[in-house]
């Protein structure tokens, strides 16, 4: 069973959602990677229901490459799930049949942090939306069955500034060095990847805030986190479970394909 979060213990997500996704090229031409569809949802949705499964529900969303698609969808989230009634005329009216959706109690957060603007910068640019507490980050783009919970309880049992889930897929992504669970180095682009890489899922306080800047081209997994490392101030909380990000057309065809056949791990709600 998943760890829960301590009653009143909140933490608000942020998800990166604001890149061009130029190699899934089939689908982002015309939509942000964070809508493209798996299993009739957007990507977006299905990494929101994994939090909110571990009673994460607060989510900002750091939109940048047609961000209005994610604003649009949001804005007609309940119309376009449940039945309705339009009452036309000069008090026109609408009534929602269906009383309750799974995503009741969701509050999201749109915020527009620029088209061309790296990672790191989009992070610090949406902060304003933070309440000064522990916050988590992700990629609108990767879903693991990451057990959310025993996170939370390791960054607080660690007391630093930051944590990343590792994972094991293959080496095409920041690979972390590991003694122990602290992380001392973080290799952006490794040459050749054999240990744990960087699957998102992080957890940060406040005072990582202070590693980046609203700068375009500050990014995340470059100098904040590899100055984070250094500091001694990175741990890393190993997953060895699923995780996939949706990169590339191959990736988002095993996830599609996953869903249909009723065998998709990260789908942790019921």
């Amino acid at each position: 069973m998943p760890a829960a979060l301590p009653t009143g213990d909140a933490v608000k997500t942020m998800i990166l959602c604001g890149g061009r996704g130029t190699r899934l090229r089939e689908h982002t031409e015309t939509l942000p990677k964070p809508m493209v569809e798996v299993g009739g949802h957007p990507i977006v949705w299905h990494i929101m229901r994994i939090y909110a499964h571990h009673g994460m529900n607060e989510f900002v969303l750091c939109l940048g490459y047609l961000g209005d698609a994610i604003k649009k969808h949001f804005l007609s989230f309940r119309a376009m799930n449940t039945d309705f009634t339009v009452e036309l005329g000069q008090r026109s009216g609408l009534t929602f049949h269906d009383e309750s959706l799974a995503e009741d109690g969701w509050k999201v957060t749109l915020a527009d942090t620029g088209d061309e603007v790296m990672t790191g910068a989009r992070i610090k640019r949406a902060s304003r939306y933070l309440d000064g507490e522990t916050f988590a980050v992700t990629y609108g783009d990767g879903v693991s069955d990451v057990d959310l919970g025993a996170l939370r309880e390791f960054h607080r049992a660690h007391g630093k500034l930051a944590t990343v889930t590792g994972v094991r897929p293959p080496g095409r992504f920041g690979e972390l060095e590991v003694a122990g669970t602290q992380v001392s180095g973080f290799n952006e682009k490794p040459q050749v990847g054999q240990g744990l890489i960087n699957g998102g899922f992080f957890l940060f306080e406040p005072g990582f805030l202070d590693y980046l800047s609203a700068d375009p081209g500050c990014i995340l997994e470059r100098d904040p986190l590899m100055r984070c490392a250094a500091d001694g101030q990175l741990h890393v909380f190993e997953h060895s479970g699923f995780w996939q990000c949706m990169d590339t057309f191959r990736d988002w065809e095993a996830l599609e394909k996953a869903w249909q056949r009723g065998d998709a791990p990260w789908k942790v709600w019921g």
